[in-house]
């Protein structure tokens, strides 16, 4: 016995609904004729805007990878300042309960 189908569709229902996709997607050619960024056109006003959307983009995922490394940077130096000040403040002989 053949595996069964989910909610009881039969495979051959399932066929036809792909072939009568298919078929309306062939038949209205303005579905897949491509924009002008897909296609090519160097000069269109959408290729240019989203050339600088893209730029944009990466201008902001530079701007936030400098912002944090920046941050730890500034958390490195006041860990090491803290450092410096609590080894000045340590005592010398163990102190008073030794």
């Amino acid at each position: 016995m053949p595996a069964s189908s989910p909610a009881g569709c039969a495979p051959s229902r399932r066929g036809w609904r792909r072939a009568a996709v298919t078929a309306a997607l062939l038949l209205v050619p303005q579905i897949l004729s491509a924009c002008p960024v897909c296609f090519g056109d160097p000069n269109s006003a959408m290729t240019k805007g989203t050339s600088n959307g893209v730029f944009f983009l990466l201008g902001v995922i530079g701007f936030v990878q400098v912002g944090l490394g920046a941050m730890f940077l500034a958390f490195w130096r006041r860990a090491r300042a803290l450092r410096s000040r609590r080894d000045a403040l340590r005592v010398i002989n163990g102190g008073f309960f030794r």
